[in-house]
C-alpha cells in the first residue's frame, strides 16, 4: 500500500510538471555568446541607437556588464528626459511614442538600485504599454485594458494583416502582470479567460520544428508560457521542444538582432518581463567580456552577387549587386544606391532600420515593404540582420494589409 501511495504521488507530480513550461538549463557558452552580441551596441550612446530593450534583456539574464550597464541607463534617462521636455532648438528630438516609452519604463523597473521612492498604435505596443505600467504598479483605466481584452476575444491580434504570436504573447504577459498585481479586479474573469485563450492559441501555433509561430516569436511566447501552469495542458513537452529548437537556431547563428537577443536572454535564465514586478536583486550574474576576434590583414573578402529586384515600381528595378561575403541586406541596399539607379530610405526602430521608401515610393497607411527571398518566401529577419548568399534573389515588394 505504501508503494502504491508513492507511485500515485509520483504520477501526480509528473502530471503537475506536465502543466509547467520549462526549458533545459542553457549552455553557459551559448548564453555568453549571445550577451557578447549586445556589448558593441551598448557602446553606441547616441539617441538614434539607444534601445532600452537591450538593458532590460541583460538585467533579466544571468549576465552583467557593470559600468556599461550604468552608463547605458544614464544615457537612456537623459535621452528620454530631453525628448519629453523638448526645447526650442529645431534639431530637438520628436516626442517619443507610447511604443517607445513602454520599454523605457521597463528599463527603469529593471534598474532595481534606482526605484526607491484598433488603436493608434499596434496591439503589440498596446500590450507592451500596459505591461510596462503594470510592473511599475501603475493602474490603468478598465476601458484601456478592455480594448486589449476585446482584441484577444475577437481575434484582432494581428500585425500587418497576419496572425501574430508576438502580439498574443505580449498581451498575455500584460494580462498575467495585471492578475499577479491584483489590478483591474472588476475585469478579473475576463483577464483569466484571456490568459487561457492566449495560451491555447500560442500552443496551436507551434510548428513541427518546435517554434511557436517562428524562431523569432518563440522567445516572447516562452516568456509568457513560463509565467503560469495550464491545468489539463501538457506544456512540458511543447516547451522542451521549443527550447531544443531555439538552441539549434542559436547555434546556427539565427540570433543577430539585438531586440531578439534581449527577448531570448531572460528565457534562457527562466525569467520573463513579468518578473520585473519584484525583481531578484541578489541573483548571481556572470561578468560579460568582449569577444576576441582574430583577423588576418592579408585576407581578402570574397565578393558575392545578389540580385535585387523591385517589381512594385515602374520601370521595375533589377540588378546584380556585388558585395563582400557576409554582408547584410542593408549593405546590399547601400551598395545599390552607391552604384546609382536605386534609392531607399529607412526609419529607426527598436528592432532595427525599417524600410519606409524604395525608389521614391513611400509606404502609405496599411502598407509596408515586404522582404522576399525568391520566388516567394518572406524573410523573417530585417534588412540589418539578413545576410544573402551568392546568387540569391531578393525582392522588395510593396504590400497592402
Amino acid at each position: 500500500m505504501g508503494h502504491l501511495g508513492a507511485l500515485l504521488f509520483l504520477l501526480g507530480a509528473l502530471g503537475t510538471l506536465a502543466d509547467i513550461c520549462s526549458i533545459p538549463v542553457a549552455d553557459s557558452k551559448l548564453v555568453q555568446g549571445l550577451g557578447q552580441h549586445l556589448l558593441p551596441w551598448m557602446d553606441q550612446l547616441s539617441p538614434e541607437h539607444l534601445n532600452p530593450s537591450i538593458y532590460v534583456g541583460l538585467r533579466l539574464s544571468s549576465l552583467e556588464a557593470r559600468d556599461k550597464e550604468a552608463l547605458y541607463l544614464h544615457s537612456l534617462k537623459l535621452s528620454y528626459q530631453q525628448s519629453l521636455l523638448g526645447n526650442d532648438n529645431s534639431d530637438s528630438q520628436a516626442t517619443p511614442s507610447v511604443g517607445q516609452l513602454a520599454p523605457y519604463l521597463l528599463a527603469l523597473r529593471a534598474n532595481w538600485y534606482d526605484h526607491k521612492g484598433h488603436p493608434h498604435t499596434s496591439y503589440y505596443q498596446y500590450g507592451l504599454s500596459i505591461l510596462a505600467l503594470c510592473v511599475q504598479q501603475k493602474r490603468v483605466h478598465d476601458s484601456v485594458v478592455g480594448k486589449l481584452l476585446y482584441a484577444v476575444e475577437h481575434d484582432h491580434h494581428l500585425h500587418q494583416g497576419h496572425f501574430s504570436v508576438d502580439t498574443l504573447a505580449m498581451a498575455g504577459l500584460a494580462f498575467t502582470c495585471l492578475k499577479r498585481s491584483n489590478l483591474n479586479t472588476d475585469l478579473r474573469n475576463r483577464i483569466n479567460l484571456a490568459i487561457r485563450t492566449v495560451q491555447e492559441k500560442i500552443l496551436k501555433a507551434q510548428t513541427p520544428e518546435g517554434h511557436f509561430g517562428n524562431v523569432y516569436s518563440t522567445p516572447l511566447a516562452l516568456q509568457f508560457l513560463m509565467t503560469s501552469p495550464v491545468p489539463g495542458v501538457e506544456l512540458g513537452t511543447a516547451c522542451l521542444n521549443a527550447g531544443a529548437a531555439l538552441s539549434a537556431s542559436v547555434q546556427d547563428g539565427a540570433f543577430q538582432n539585438v531586440l531578439m537577443i534581449s527577448q531570448l536572454l531572460p528565457v534562457l535564465n527562466h525569467k520573463s518581463y513579468v518578473d520585473l514586478i519584484s525583481p531578484d536583486c541578489l541573483a548571481p550574474r556572470v561578468m560579460l567580456e568582449q569577444a576576441v576576434e582574430s583577423f588576418s590583414q592579408s585576407q581578402v573578402p570574397e565578393v558575392i552577387h545578389v540580385m535585387l529586384k523591385v517589381p512594385s515600381v515602374w520601370p521595375p528595378y533589377g540588378h546584380f549587386i556585388p558585395v563582400p561575403a557576409g554582408s547584410s541586406l542593408e549593405d546590399v541596399l547601400k551598395k545599390a544606391q552607391e552604384l546609382g539607379g536605386f534609392m531607399y530610405e529607412t526609419r529607426a526602430s527598436l528592432s532595427g532600420p525599417y524600410l519606409t521608401s524604395v525608389m521614391g515610393k513611400e509606404v502609405e497607411k496599411r502598407e509596408f515593404w515586404q522582404l522576399i527571398q525568391a520566388p516567394d518566401t518572406p524573410l523573417q529577419q530585417g534588412i540589418a540582420d539578413y545576410r544573402p548568399k551568392d546568387g540569391e534573389t531578393i525582392e522588395l515588394r510593396l504590400v497592402a494589409w
